[in-house]
């Protein structure tokens, strides 16, 4: 007799425990973190300080999350994730007694913001790794959805930081928070019954130093995603769409402090409508989060919906600053549900294509590669908008993005698609 096992439903023990981590600490990280800015720039009254305080938080992400990812392949990714928030509450926690008591250095803090960008960048790719395994078969796309719902949620309420620090007088409190936050959320990681087996995989060490067998599973797994025609095709076409919707977003709010006259209908300062229109973003992908929950696509449609996604959002990036205000928003909301599709079906794809013994390599690698381009888009844009005007700028990073779509996901269409055509 043949008995098939029944499917398993999304909520298993393993994907509520996950879930619930993620929020608690999400919650944690929006408290703190805007106002951790504000806080800089209100001690050292400098925009320099500030925009240095912040790039250091990306700084490590250039290169942690490739040199963790051979390492996460013959360890225990559960146990990283837990010891790492357990480190980040610890600190936390002590930063806001040094605050508490009167302490202040910038350089210590830049320390803290580089240290606190290491451990995100690791944690990120340990969690990404991790995350499929959780996961019961058939339903990632839909874990996915929840994912991405969870964090769009918090980001819109990153005003709630602002309003906290104002409130408070300061970030001790916040930073206390976070720490317990982080403390609960390593406490439910730590109750994940997942056996992990991705490290009896790894080759043996056959005698071989440590750095020796390093940089040859680092090899292993460059060789890997080059091997692998459609991971590479996705891969590189991620580094530029980084690179091109990171520097034309970053146009977004110069756009609007230096042009006014062009808000003038409009009842509140330029900045603040800014922010209001820009949230559309956000409620548009957690609106695109709950579609995706509760429809899936058709297994062979996934490359085309993708390939649509991937031009559509080019073209907003280079023709948003040209709308009125009311259209602004709309299409602000239409690209927050098209950028939840495109990270759904790729994440979910890639995700579940990869092997359990080389994902932390690709995730690490993916990391490394599209922070380059969003850091490389962000700058690019700076230096390029003090001599352009900001709307001309945007159209360029956006004829960029289109064409990386067409080189290396249409021309590549055959191996991205056996990649995106599943069901997952």
């Amino acid at each position: 007799m043949n008995m098939k096992k029944p499917a398993q439903g999304l909520w298993t023990w393993d994907f509520t425990i996950i879930t619930l981590g993620s929020v608690v600490s999400l919650i944690g990280g929006v408290l703190s973190s805007f106002a951790m800015s504000i806080m800089v720039l209100d001690y050292t009254g400098s925009v320099f300080f500030y925009a240095l305080f912040n790039a250091a938080y990306q700084v490590p992400m250039l290169a942690c999350p490739i040199l963790a990812g051979p390492y996460l392949d013959r360890m225990s990714r559960k146990r990283v994730i837990c010891r790492l928030d357990f480190l980040s509450a610890g600190l936390f926690g002590g930063l806001a007694l040094l605050l508490g008591a009167g302490w202040f250095s910038f350089p210590a803090l830049l320390c803290f913001n580089l240290l606190r960008g290491a451990i995100d960048s690791v944690y990120m790719v340990a969690y990404d790794s991790l995350y499929p395994n959780l996961v019961a078969e058939h339903n990632l796309s839909k874990a996915y959805s929840i994912s991405g719902m969870i964090q769009s949620m918090m980001l819109m309420a990153y005003p709630l930081g602002a309003m906290a620090y104002d409130l408070l007088g300061g970030v001790e409190p916040l930073f206390a928070v976070n720490g317990v936050c982080f403390l609960t959320a390593a406490c439910f990681e730590a109750r994940i019954r997942h056996v992990e087996t991705h490290m009896d995989s790894a080759p043996p060490a056959d005698g071989v130093g440590a750095l020796k067998r390093f940089r040859q599973d680092l090899r292993d797994g460059v060789d890997y995603i080059a091997g692998e025609k459609g991971l590479l095709a996705i891969t590189l076409y991620f580094m530029f769409s980084y690179f091109a919707g990171n520097g034309a977003g970053q146009l977004h709010l110069p756009f609007f402090r230096n042009n006014p006259e062009l808000f003038a209908a409009w009842p509140v300062a330029a900045v603040t409508l800014y922010t209001i229109v820009s949230t559309f973003s956000e409620a548009g992908r957690v609106a695109g989060g709950f579609v995706h929950y509760r429809f899936k696509l058709p297994a062979e449609k996934k490359f085309a919906v993708a390939m649509t996604v991937y031009v559509l959002v080019n073209l907003i990036d280079g023709t948003i600053l040209f709308l009125p205000v009311p259209a602004m928003a709309a299409v602000f909301f239409l690209y927050g549900m098209l950028g939840v599709t495109s990270y759904n079906i790729r994440i979910a794809a890639t995700q579940s294509y990869l092997p359990d013994q080389k994902r932390a390599r690709f995730n690490g690698a993916f990391q490394m590669l599209t922070a380059l381009g969003s850091l490389s888009g962000t700058l690019l844009a700076g230096v390029m908008a003090e001599a352009l005007p900001e709307r001309g700028v945007a159209a360029l990073f956006s004829a960029v993005g289109l064409a990386a779509a067409w080189l290396f996901v249409f021309r590549n269409r055959r191996e991205v698609a056996a990649i995106y055509n599943r069901e997952v």
